[in-house]
């Protein structure tokens, strides 16, 4: 046991997204990642995101084709979530439900959040909150947000107010990018394992095809680690879209990646905004970032978009009067952007601390089972592989595997969510509360033990220091250079859409 410190999926290149199972989250939005599968037998619409509508749904007169589309990215990808749902982990109320290791979420410092959230300077209403305001979000707002990235992620040169965009999370993001920066049926490059959600962002209103750039657990060398990108794998997979007929717009990086952990290098970056756009091209790229990950606050619905090139902006502000944030959500995110001493001092230093204990806990229970496991130092999740347990190296058999996770009361990502290559690779989600880890990783033992009984639940009984060894800190140790050259496209994983 331990005790957190406190101080008070192979498809065709190119394609809609994974085969077998997405991402995705319900209503919610984008960082609900309820891994889920859905029926074996269903296939991805195949043109341009939206296909057939014979072969999505048949059973309604009701919904258009594109009504009966989005229907059928909820209806296909939501029953591992739905079903945590229905029978979530309550201590008291439910002690025999589902544990949720799967959905990529921060639930170590509510205690911290919901005071500061609760302080009476963010508790403010004045007319021009409750009015229409400037659809890019409230002026005060910006600017706040230009000065915090501008300090936490060391830019060069501050940024400017007037290249912010505010909208409610990463997926309304996603979602505008891709209508306004692409065509129908044209596509972005994206490394694979990904966050599978991505798809429906691309998808759903821009009609935005993703292309897959394949990465492998293969070590060819001394300087080379599992699931590395480079840029001839960026080359292949742009020629093998091209030769498909397929316009590649640009490519999407995801820093932190999800759900490899990787953070990728200054020099890497570069590397791969050469390759975007020859050389790296300020106009043509554009970066995100959102709260849901920094600071554990999925539910407030909050991402900025930082971008040089007028015309994007926009063209993005105007969706923004359909995804726009509440004045008095706008109020209180400058609030608490500007509290550089609570973040500081409090925030940062006690989240990284609980989220290392957390981690050092699950990567010890996976080496006394002698399960293999990726973990690069950043993110809530390991990548652990589960190979050895299916026999025959199926993808069919990794769903079968997830399913007994499942039936047993815990909820795991499998790879084919993301659309790894490799079956049987599995993301642990380890930042949540102890007594509920502590129970999640029982019931996995359980499962690979080939026991089939619901793990009871079991009290703290004794605690474990955190190890030095590793540090998983998802917290704002965002840097991105947005000067010449200019980088990304952040989501808090630093999403990078340069286009080409």
């Amino acid at each position: 046991m331990f005790t957190l410190p406190q101080k008070d999926f192979r498809a065709p290149t190119t394609c809609l997204g994974p085969t077998c199972t997405q991402d995705l989250g319900s209503s919610h939005g984008d960082d609900l990642e309820g891994e889920c599968s859905r029926k074996l037998d269903q296939k991805l619409p195949e043109l341009c995101g939206v296909g057939d509508p014979a072969t999505i749904s048949s059973d309604t007169s009701y919904l258009s084709s594109r009504g009966r589309m989005i229907k059928w990215f909820w209806d296909s990808a939501e029953e591992g979530y739905r079903t945590y749902h229905m029978d979530e982990y309550d201590e008291d109320k439910n002690p025999s439900g589902i544990i949720n290791l799967g959905t990529s979420e921060n639930k170590l410092c509510f205690d911290l959040l919901s005071w500061r959230l609760s302080q009476s300077d963010m508790q403010r209403v004045e007319p021009s909150l409750l009015q229409y305001a400037d659809w890019r979000g409230h002026l005060f707002l910006r600017e706040e947000v230009a000065k915090f990235l501008s300090f936490y992620c060391k830019s060069p040169v501050p940024l400017r107010p007037e290249n912010v965009v505010v909208l409610n999370g990463g997926a309304s993001l996603f979602s505008a990018l891709a209508t306004v920066l692409c065509e129908a049926g044209e596509a972005f490059l994206i490394p694979t394992p990904y966050y599978g959600a991505i798809t429906q962002h691309m998808c759903l209103y821009g009609n935005v095809r993703l292309a897959y750039v394949y990465l492998d657990s293969e070590v060819t060398g001394l300087d080379t680690r599992p699931f590395q990108l480079t840029v001839e794998k960026l080359e292949m997979a742009l020629r093998e879209a091209h030769s498909e007929g397929i316009k590649v717009k640009g490519l999407i990086l995801i820093n932190p990646q999800n759900p490899l952990g990787d953070i990728y290098s200054l020099e890497e970056l570069q590397e791969y905004l050469v390759f975007a756009k020859r050389l790296p091209d300020p106009q043509r790229t554009h970066v995100m970032w959102a709260t849901s990950k920094d600071f554990g606050m999925s539910g407030l619905r909050f991402g900025t978009l930082y971008t040089e090139n007028q015309d994007v902006a926009t063209a993005v502000a105007s969706l923004c009067r359909y995804h726009g944030l509440s004045g008095l959500v706008q109020y209180q995110m400058a609030q608490l952007l500007r509290d550089r001493d609570w973040i500081n001092q409090v925030y940062l230093p006690e989240n990284h601390a609980r989220l290392k204990a957390a981690h050092t806990y699950v990567s010890e229970e996976l080496r006394a089972l002698g399960i293999p496991f990726l973990s690069r130092g950043a993110g809530f999740f390991i990548w652990v592989d589960l190979r050895k347990y299916l026999p025959k190296g199926t993808f069919e058999e990794e769903m079968l595997l997830w399913r007994r996770f499942l039936d047993n009361k815990v909820l795991l990502s499998f790879g084919k969510a993301f659309e790894c290559k490799e079956p049987g690779w599995f993301r642990f989600v380890f930042s949540d509360q102890a007594h509920r880890l502590c129970l999640g990783m029982q019931r996995v033992r359980q499962v690979l033990a080939g026991k089939s009984q619901v793990a009871e639940d079991p009290r703290p009984s004794q605690s474990q220091e955190p190890s030095d060894q590793h540090s998983s800190g998802k917290h704002l140790k965002l840097w991105f250079s947005l000067g010449p050259p200019s980088l990304l496209l952040n989501k808090t994983r630093r999403v990078h859409m340069s286009p080409l």
